[in-house]
């Protein structure tokens, strides 16, 4: 085992109206070290009493305490706090997210940054928000009044994970909601850090909220417990289909993103050696456990065989190693358990495609969850490997021919989350891209973020958007209210001696 990072607690525990509390139940599980599977720490086992009281304290804090009712700026400045803790623990971050989750450490290293301009945006955001209004002159003004849903629910995936927790956080936060956070079983011990962040930012007692434990178990109870008024989820689509479920029965808002096999479609004009990078880069960056990864690369068949040949020869060049090396590019999957699904997956495609770079486990790492970056050719789109999310340092290759053929291969999958279009002609690119059943897609780039845009998918890939407005939008409720400044006209039901063009509805218009 790697050396065990520093300033860990005996075991994790349970963050609930601003205390750290054992389960009810006193059950603990074992947390796991990738590269060795040995367990390193336990952590508390939540259910649905943990829930309970973790949803009591929330909505106690919203009901009665100050965080709903503060002005933008004085929420805005809290969580310039909070980014600003965030980044004074970077280096402890980065050490602890990549002994938990396996991550190269020179990968990690950037998450604090990434996670604390989170929250900085979106104090920027609430302060400079402007919302509707309409007016008639004379007659009557309407106008949007935004409030804070309530407790708000999140539930988040072990691929980097504090920093996707930070996508849930910020703006939950923003919005003035109080909350529950639900991390992923796999990898608790980073969110552990947020209990001290939100403390020594000065977030009210019981606003922020922490139950670990499984996704049947805590997860589960969350969804479905009464008072919460809406889910925000990140994680499988399997799992997003019984949340949907759970969350019709009190008819909770809910935004998920769940599975990516996103095309990286490379056209015979494109720039080869930037499509060669990017694409290396989207599928093996992350240990490949990334949803938004270019996990299908179609090529146009003028420029297969050499796109095949230098991307092979690329990816068996990538250096497999210990997280904590900075030389390494894939380390250690985050689990036993999603070890065997990818080697499952790399067996299933050794029968139904063509191996051209790695396909097994490095010979200098005998033990861990290690995967050499693996590369198929020649993948058929009826193939598994071709439709189903792997999430792992595997890649599949495809040729096509004609620019509709491509566009009916990229559609050819149950996701829609993110896709790639690699070509010079500006106008193939346009009208490409808004043929693509995707809900994000990038041109002549891999997946840089602006914060501002919508971040979600279509198909299976989940429900609703977040990202800028539209995580405001979601975690707030929006009142019309209207206000008369005259006269109303008002057909007077019940009175005598209507006039005969009395009879209609009557009201102001615009």
């Amino acid at each position: 085992m790697a050396q065990k990072p520093e300033g860990l607690p005996q075991h994790i525990q349970h963050y609930i109206g601003g205390e750290l509390v054992d389960s009810a139940n006193g059950e603990l599980f074992d947390v796991l070290e990738p590269t060795t599977n040995e367990a390193y720490i336990q952590c508390a086992l939540g259910d649905s009493a943990d829930i309970d009281r973790a949803v009591a304290a929330a909505k106690k804090a919203f009901d009665e305490g100050p965080w709903p009712r503060m002005l933008p700026r004085q929420r805005a400045s809290i969580l310039y706090k909070i980014a600003d803790e965030v980044t004074k623990i970077k280096d402890q971050l980065a050490q602890i997210e990549s002994f938990d989750s396996g991550l190269p450490i020179r990968q990690t290293q950037g998450q604090a940054n990434r996670a604390a301009e989170n929250f900085r945006f979106f104090a920027d955001l609430i302060v400079a928000q402007v919302d509707d209004a309409f007016k008639m002159p004379g007659r009557q003004i309407n106008y949007v009044n935004r409030k804070p849903k309530g407790v708000a629910g999140l539930i988040t995936p072990w691929n980097t994970p504090f920093m996707q927790e930070s996508w849930k956080l910020a703006p939950a936060l923003a919005s003035g909601c109080t909350l529950v956070l639900k991390p992923a079983e796999f990898t608790p011990t980073s969110a552990s850090l947020w209990n001290g962040i939100m403390e020594r930012a000065g977030v009210p007692e019981g606003v922020f909220n922490i139950v670990y434990g499984t996704g049947k178990g805590a997860g589960d109870a969350l969804v479905k417990h009464p008072d919460v008024r809406l889910i925000s989820f990140t994680g499988s689509l399997a799992t997003g289909k019984v949340i949907y479920g759970n969350c019709a029965e009190n008819m909770k808002h809910m935004s998920m993103e769940l599975g990516g096999k996103s095309p990286a479609v490379i056209f015979e004009d494109a720039d080869f050696e930037a499509a060669l990078d990017s694409t290396l880069f989207g599928v093996f960056s992350l240990n490949g456990e990334r949803c938004t990864a270019s996990s299908r690369i179609l090529v146009q068949r003028s420029i297969y065989d050499k796109f095949v040949e230098a991307y092979a020869e690329r990816a068996k060049k990538i250096v497999v190693g210990e997280p904590s090396d900075p030389k390494t590019e894939i380390a250690a999957l985050v689990h036993p358990e999603h070890y065997k699904k990818v080697t499952s997956y790399i067996e299933i495609g050794k029968q139904e495609a063509r191996l051209v770079a790695g396909g097994g486990r490095p010979a200098h790492l005998p033990e861990g969850n290690y995967v050499e970056a693996t590369v198929f050719a020649d993948v058929p789109p009826t193939a598994r490997i071709f439709q189903e999310e792997i999430f792992g340092p595997v890649v599949c290759i495809t040729p096509f021919d004609t620019e509709e053929e491509a566009l009916e291969l990229a559609n050819n999958c149950v996701y829609g989350l993110a896709s790639y279009v690699w070509t010079r002609d500006i106008e193939r690119a346009h009208n490409f891209a808004s043929g693509i059943e995707a809900g994000m897609v990038w041109i002549n780039s891999h997946n840089v973020r602006d914060l501002r845009t919508p971040f979600g998918g279509i198909k299976g890939s989940g429900l609703g958007h977040e990202g800028g407005y539209r995580s405001l939008d979601f975690y707030s409720d929006q009142q019309s209210i209207h206000v008369t400044l005259g006269d109303v006209h008002t057909t007077r039901f019940g009175a005598t001696g209507y006039a005969d063009n009395d009879l209609g509805l009557g009201g102001p218009s615009a």
